[in-house]
């Protein structure tokens, strides 16, 4: 955020600037949920996981030297964009630490996704609060960074007594918002692990 910054502020670009911001981590919450497992296949899986790809004499994340589908709903298909990769896209995501086991064939690599445990569900679900929690922190890091806007628009005669008091109050509002979309989120997500 860069209302901190020196230009005169607008209130009004200030709170927007605010709700942007919150959106953002709400966002980022919803692509790191993406990455976690579920049971059900879905190329985020190891597209937004770490599975760098050894190949051309350096390294690269595999949807750079690859595209994933969904063929089955218990299935990844990674077809290598040079067949002459598919060895070294193998082996990427057997050694991540997925727990997958991938087999090749012709030009293109099966990538079976089994049904997960109860004990690594309940890990999942615990992951999936920890992520919650942290972007929680991101909104509340905002409403800070909103609330040291308001005493500085305050401070320069930008916004009178009561102006900062309406300001603050739409702060907390976005605030709340923000945290429960966050919640919402959360308890879909734990549902979706939970779901054998």
């Amino acid at each position: 955020m860069n209302f901190l910054t020196n230009k005169r502020m607008d209130p009004e670009e200030a709170l927007m600037e605010v709700e942007m911001d919150m959106q953002k981590a709400v966002e980022h919450l919803l692509h790191e949920f993406s990455s976690v497992r579920t049971g059900k296949a879905s190329p985020a899986l190891i597209e937004n996981m770490d599975v760098y790809v050894r190949a051309y004499d350096s390294v690269m994340k595999l949807k750079a030297v690859a595209v994933v589908t969904t063929p089955e709903p218990r299935m990844l298909m990674v077809q290598p964009f040079d067949p002459s990769t598919t060895q070294d896209i193998e082996r990427a995501i057997r050694e991540s630490k997925l727990g997958l086991n991938p087999s090749a064939a012709d030009r293109s690599i099966r990538v079976p996704v089994p049904e997960l445990s109860e004990e690594r569900r309940r890990e999942m679900a615990k992951l999936i609060k920890q992520m919650g929690e942290e972007a929680k922190v991101s909104v509340r890091q905002v409403r800070k960074e909103g609330m040291d806007a308001a005493k500085k628009m305050k401070a320069e005669n930008i916004l009178t007594e009561d102006g900062q008091k309406v300001f603050e109050d739409d702060v907390q509002k976005l605030t709340d918002k923000s945290v429960k979309e966050i919640d919402v989120h959360v308890v879909a997500k734990e549902k979706e692990i939970m779901k054998i």
